[in-house]
């Protein structure tokens, strides 16, 4: 607890003489990870009128509400057939997609704001632009040249950029909320937030559609896996044309798998924004605050599962094709832990929110737990699996999964090191699946949803396995392949995941920055900058790959698109973070100890009920 207390108030510390006369410097002097939150407030709504070009310009009107204490029912048509076009209301059938005609008369406030925005930067931004190499030079070219606009403003990056295939691109001119994530933080970190809150607002729209995928709706809170910007003939006009959102919630995906992922990464990049930029009025605006609670309760419903964490199917992630991952896989459940945390910092307390609150700490402290314990593999752990007694009934059993012990691969006996271990890819009954799934156990680390150990046990991991995860190009999305038959029986012989291809064991260049966030949380930025070097080496003169196949990732993708917007975003974002380490503190969560007291379950002498708090909490010490 205290060494937790001064590596805060040091980061703080640092953090406050880079900044000594940024607005935001109020966050840098508190070693709180979050500004703490009153114990109510009173909102006033944003309305369009107030709005500018490119900005949130039709709402359903449940976000204009001055309570968030209930959220409407897609049921109610009344409710989301309110249409607000720039302060005069209209009903009408709520068309297929959001219809927006640009209003120029609001430039002139947008480019006030904006000239404010950029004389602030300015010096900052020559003197970065001194120390800039060419290869980052190249990089922040091709990043704003995947700058998506919307009735004039920026509102995203597309997923590539390859001029070698603009007839195939597929879905890769779209804007996929994962794939901006990265592209992002690069803006933020540059002082250019007026992109990164235009696509905030503009997701937030396209949460509140109705969703309907044969004659079937999914839940409230479902944010898209993608949009794309369309322009498209007035009606009764063929010479007048306007801009229109057409978003994809995974019923045009392969598979059409809901993005799960989405609204965590949404929640995620609201918290960085608000606390790179101290914009922090757009996280307590009443249509922010109700997304919020959107996804939570979608997240937080209660279903059939035993365990405290989401069960998703497969290809419901980064991985969006079939793996073998679905279930309770380790990426959904880091992601869902981040989000937690950060939705924890930025729910309005009030009498409305506090059972959602009491909730999402119930649940972070269950999951915690959950995770450290069931997840975790190091040499002890496979050998007390190996031990393992099986058709266990009982509420003190030891394996509590029915773990056979013969699932313990023959590859993992040799690989995993003496010192070190990882977080596996997924637990369920009779079930654990041993591959080392890199996104999952770096973001575990950036949360803090790890121990101080098991963080240090991952990058060990790493370091003593780099030429099996790094070698020539980080970072192994997953280790090792499926092969053979396996290959055709978990993947149904999917000939885009061949074996140490694309999501079966290649190598992806945009993990690199998960990874440096990671390695400077950890204070071993010398991993970072090992893997930096590696990649800086190749990506310019591949033409910034989408991914690497073979076992030591030499060959550019077989299917790889080129000038992947999230690996030149991946590399610059490393690069800045690695140049200014204390920024890395924005983005990461450190460990709550409040969340180690609280308790899930109620005290009782009854197994039923036993208290995993003394659990939770040594897992810390240790």
């Amino acid at each position: 607890m205290p060494a937790m207390i001064a590596r805060r108030l040091r980061r703080c510390t640092q953090l406050a003489a880079l900044f000594p006369k940024c607005p935001q410097s109020r966050l840098f002097s508190s070693f709180a990870s979050a500004p703490p939150l009153p114990s109510s407030r009173v909102l006033s709504p944003s309305y369009p009128s107030q709005l500018t070009r490119g900005i949130c310009v039709i709402f359903p009107k449940h976000l204009f509400s001055t309570s968030t204490d209930s959220v409407p029912s897609t049921s109610d048509k009344s409710t989301f057939e309110r249409l607000y076009i720039h302060g005069a209301t209209q009903t009408q059938t709520k068309p297929e997609m959001d219809r927006v005609v640009c209003d120029e008369d609001h430039g002139e406030k947008l480019e006030s704001n904006s000239v404010k925005e950029t004389e602030s930067n300015q010096v900052k931004e020559k003197d970065v632009e001194m120390e800039m190499s060419g290869l980052e030079k190249e990089a922040w070219w091709l990043l704003n040249r995947s700058v998506v606009n919307y009735c004039s403003s920026p509102v995203g990056t597309v997923a590539a950029n390859d001029p070698g295939l603009c007839n195939q691109m597929q879905n890769y001119d779209q804007v996929f909320i994962r794939d901006f994530v990265p592209s992002a933080i690069a803006f933020l970190l540059k002082g250019e937030g007026e992109i990164v809150r235009n696509f905030l607002l503009h997701t937030l729209q396209l949460q509140s559609w109705e969703k309907t995928v044969d004659c079937y709706s999914p839940g409230q809170g479902l944010m898209p896996a993608s949009f794309k910007v369309r322009t498209v003939p007035l009606d009764g006009n063929s010479e007048a044309f306007e801009e229109v959102l057409d978003p994809d919630f995974g019923e045009s995906a392969i598979g059409r798998v809901a993005p799960v992922d989405s609204g965590l990464w949404w929640i995620i990049l609201l918290r960085a924004y608000g606390k790179i930029t101290g914009d922090y009025a757009l996280q307590e605006r009443i249509d922010v605050q109700t997304g919020i609670r959107l996804i939570l309760n979608l997240c937080l419903s209660d279903g059939f599962d035993m365990f405290p964490t989401l069960l998703v199917t497969d290809g419901s992630c980064m991985i969006d094709r079939r793996m073998g991952i679905h279930g309770h896989p380790l990426e959904i459940q880091a992601l869902f832990y981040s989000a937690l945390r950060c939705a924890r910092e930025m729910i309005t307390i009030n009498d409305g929110s506090q059972n959602l609150v009491r909730a999402v700490s119930n649940r972070l402290t269950a999951l915690s737990f959950h995770i450290r314990q069931y997840y975790w593999v190091d040499m002890r752990k496979i050998n007390e699996i190996y031990r393992y007694k099986t058709e266990e009934y009982s509420h003190d059993a030891i394996n509590k999964f029915n773990i056979y012990p013969d699932q313990i691969p023959s590859w993992l006996v040799n690989w995993i090191p003496e010192r070190g271990g990882y977080f596996i890819g997924n637990v369920q009954p009779a079930h654990m699946d041993f591959r080392f799934f890199s996104l999952g156990n770096l973001w575990a680390i950036v949360s803090s949803l790890t121990t101080e150990r098991q963080a240090e046990g991952i990058l060990n991991l790493i370091d003593e396995k780099w030429d099996d995860l790094v070698a020539n190009m980080p970072l192994k999305i997953c280790y090792p392949a499926l092969e053979y038959d396996e290959w055709r029986i978990i993947t149904g012989s999917d000939p885009k995941n061949t074996s140490w291809s694309y999501h079966n064991g290649g190598s992806w260049p945009t993990l690199l920055w998960q990874f440096t966030l990671a390695c400077i949380k950890m204070g071993r930025q010398d991993l970072a900058y090992r893997a930096l070097e590696v990649a800086e080496k190749r990506l310019s003169n591949d033409k910034w790959p989408e991914y690497y196949d073979t076992r030591s990732g030499r060959f550019i993708g077989k299917q790889s698109h080129l000038y992947q917007t999230w690996t030149i975003a991946g590399f610059l974002v490393s690069k800045m973070l690695l140049r200014n380490p204390e920024l890395a503190s924005i983005l990461i969560c450190e460990e709550d100890l409040e969340l180690l007291e609280g308790c899930a379950c109620g005290l009782s002498k009854s197994a039923r009920t036993k208290c995993s708090r003394k659990a939770a909490r040594s897992q810390v010490l240790v």
